[in-house]
């Protein structure tokens, strides 16, 4: 991590962005500290957003395929490609008498048709580490940051990710679980030529280990360079913004 781009943007955070909490950055690594790694629970399912929501709090956190307790965590973090037996009944109607359906989608005919246009990724490394960004240490090589951010916060960072761009289009909001909204998208972002950033974490399953009001939008790193380079020169600096800035915190 260039240290000198991290203190950069946490001055410019405080002034801009008022009491607003830093965002997380996250890594793919074949070297972690296994106290970092959460030990195995009894419990048949641990969503990978409560896990996250303590690296807000300071603490690093480090996991691997062994370590997340979500089949669909495994998938949206790039350790595997699989879904589980019946996922098209799942996210739709379920199968009475056999499985609860979430009923996110109208029919298992929709999921199906859905999942012919995914995008997956392969985790590049054995291990995934975040960090929260003043956290961050010169040997770090963040692949992006995440922002768990209420909406006078989150309109800020939407403008501000399409300051740049000619494209109206320069923040997505993809359906997705809600490790897909911040590790998953971001990563494809991140491969490709022109990366966006993506507004998330409209999973009703994973909103209860969020606070109330508050969403997510995560930025691939070279995308976030150039936000963060545009900042003094922004609309953050006029008095439509100061007006929003003293409200946040």
């Amino acid at each position: 991590m260039d240290i000198p781009i991290r203190d950069d943007f946490i001055a410019k955070w405080k002034k801009y962005f008022n009491k607003a909490e830093l965002p997380i950055a996250f890594e793919y690594t074949d070297a972690a500290d296994p106290a970092l790694i959460p030990k195995p629970t009894k419990a048949p399912h641990r969503c990978v957003i409560a896990d996250i929501m303590g690296v807000s709090k300071g603490k690093t956190l480090a996991l691997d395929n062994d370590a997340i307790g979500c089949a669909g965590g495994r998938r949206y973090l790039g350790f595997s490609q699989d879904l589980r037996p019946g996922f098209e009944y799942f996210l739709s109607c379920g199968i009475e008498g056999k499985m609860e359906g979430e009923r996110y989608k109208k029919s298992p005919e929709l999921v199906t048709e859905m999942l012919k246009n995914a995008r997956t990724f392969t985790a590049p490394r054995k291990y995934i580490v975040f960090k929260r960004w003043d956290t961050l240490a010169e040997a770090d090589s963040p692949e992006a940051v995440i922002f768990f951010a209420p909406p006078d916060v989150l309109s800020g960072l939407f403008t501000l990710a399409g300051f740049e761009e000619s494209d109206v289009n320069g923040v997505i909001c993809p359906f997705s679980a809600g490790c897909g909204s911040i590790v998953g998208y971001p990563m494809l972002e991140a491969a490709s030529d022109h990366p966006r950033a993506v507004l998330g974490m409209f999973d009703v399953s994973a909103r209860p280990y969020v606070p109330q009001g508050v969403l997510t939008m995560a930025v691939p790193m070279k995308k976030f360079v150039r936000m963060i380079a545009d900042m003094d020169e922004s609309f953050l600096i006029t008095e439509s913004w100061a007006k929003i800035n003293k409200r946040i915190g």
